[in-house]
């Protein structure tokens, strides 16, 4: 059975982890620039910012970091592939060439910028055992045993092989 402490800390680990990714949230968009530059310096904003204000500390607020930046990394990930998806489905025969001309140029641009999120994301969709981390789908490395996340929780071991090794995914 569970200690009611670990659970106290854990549901706190996860409204913080919330947080951070609202105040990260909240700077990105505050911004006009896009690039992962912009995101990455409104990743330690958010971080400095609740550290200094007391919700968590530094070091709590550097994990939540490396944590947000995997989901994000993810999140691309699964918007590429979305989009190699969608590209393959589009029959060119039936496009006008300017708006196929406009399309490419489009996606081009895009992928170019989907392409270097979803190198990270491939290093970063693993997720450990004792990690919060945002809703999802966990599949055990170990066993392939699959756990759905419904909202931000602290990983647990794999039931089914106590594995602590995932792979993440939406």
């Amino acid at each position: 059975m569970t200690d009611p402490r670990d659970q106290d800390m854990r549901a706190k680990l996860e409204v913080q982890y919330d947080k951070y990714a609202e105040r990260f949230k909240e700077l990105f968009e505050a911004g006009q620039d896009r690039s992962r530059e912009a995101m990455e310096k409104a990743l330690e904003r958010a971080r400095e910012q609740l550290a200094a204000a007391g919700e968590f500390t530094a070091e709590q607020g550097e994990k939540f970091k490396q944590y947000l930046e995997r989901d994000l990394g993810q999140a691309a990930e699964t918007m590429r592939r979305m989009g190699q998806d969608a590209y393959q489905r589009m029959d060119p025969d039936r496009l006008r060439m300017g708006a196929l001309s406009s399309l490419s140029k489009l996606l081009s641009a895009a992928g170019d910028a989907m392409h270097a999120w979803s190198r990270k994301a491939e290093e970063a969709s693993i997720c450990e055992a004792g990690q919060v981390t945002s809703a999802g789908t966990l599949t055990c490395v170990k066993c392939g045993h699959v756990i759905e996340l419904k909202k931000t929780s602290y990983i647990p071991p794999c039931p089914k092989c106590y594995g602590a090794t995932f792979r993440k995914s939406y």
